[in-house]
């Protein structure tokens, strides 16, 4: 097996920036749910997810919280996704 050097690899490139609504609405159109089926999965109104996702209201730790769960995904991925953007792909 051929042992790599540090100069055989090149960085990183920056990952895509996404906003928090981005997220969400990739996250429920990758697991192919409507806004009224995650409404229901959540607690929070359809209304409220489109506003969401949309980025018309700030999202909050409860909302926050209730979307992680009705994704079963960790809360990070949905309130930190320039760090996440990644991991929202591998769990979808």
């Amino acid at each position: 097996m051929r042992q790599h050097r540090y100069s055989d690899f090149a960085p990183a490139k920056p990952h895509a920036s996404l906003t928090t609504g981005e997220v969400i609405q990739m996250l429920r159109e990758l697991k192919g749910r409507t806004q009224n089926e995650l409404a229901r999965r959540s607690g929070i109104s359809a209304t409220n997810i489109s506003l969401l996702e949309n980025g018309k209201v700030e999202i909050g730790k409860k909302r926050v919280e209730q979307l992680a769960k009705a994704f079963d995904v960790h809360p990070a991925i949905i309130m930190f996704p320039e760090y996440e953007g990644i991991e929202i792909k591998r769990v979808a």
